[in-house]
């Protein structure tokens, strides 16, 4: 059996949480993005096991693996803009004296995996993008028979520009089959 709580963080609650992520960053500093990120992988492993029966927080952690792959991956070359976004909350979790401290059994984790659900609906359009890259390197990497990593972010783009142009001229000559019977649009100089 299973039962379903949900939780509305209000206004309040959200700012405690902001509070509590600049605080961490400011505590942490000194730390370079490397050691924020092992910290924050110690935190997955500790967490993983512990975690494995609580749907919520284990799906949280899964995210927040991806975003520390999105991070570390060189060929997706992740903007500052957002790498400055995603390291202060991984400052939060990298921080042993969070809101919740995370010995206590069953909810010492609950802070950490609210606090990634927020910074994933913050960065959803990046994660997303770099989703699609993932799956475009692997399927172009197999296709030419290289090694994913020697595709990079740019070769992403210029597919991506290379099917928007292949659809716009296929929507266009599909524009010009119909209709007027000369192929072309009675408003076309062209």
């Amino acid at each position: 059996m299973s039962l379903r709580i949900t939780l509305e963080l209000s206004d309040k609650d959200l700012d405690r949480f902001r509070e509590a992520a600049s605080k961490a960053a400011e505590n942490s500093r000194e730390k370079t993005p490397e050691e924020i990120i092992a910290d924050v992988r110690e935190l997955l492993s500790d967490a993983w096991e512990e975690t494995r029966e609580n749907d919520f927080i284990h799906s949280r952690l899964k995210r927040l693996k991806l975003l520390i792959e999105m991070l570390e991956d060189e060929g997706w070359g992740m903007k500052e803009v957002g790498r400055g976004r995603a390291m202060a909350a991984l400052t939060y979790l990298a921080n042993p004296h969070d809101l919740i401290p995370d010995h206590i059994p069953g909810l010492g984790f609950l802070d950490d995996a609210i606090m990634i659900e927020l910074l994933t609906r913050e960065l959803e359009p990046e994660i997303e993008a770099y989703r699609d890259f993932v799956i475009y390197r692997e399927a172009e990497a197999e296709r030419r028979g290289m090694k994913p990593e020697e595709l990079n972010r740019s070769d992403f783009i210029r597919a991506r520009e290379h099917q928007l142009l292949s659809r716009m001229r296929r929507r266009r000559r599909r524009g010009r089959s119909g209709g007027s019977g000369s192929g072309r649009s009675p408003l076309s100089l062209l």
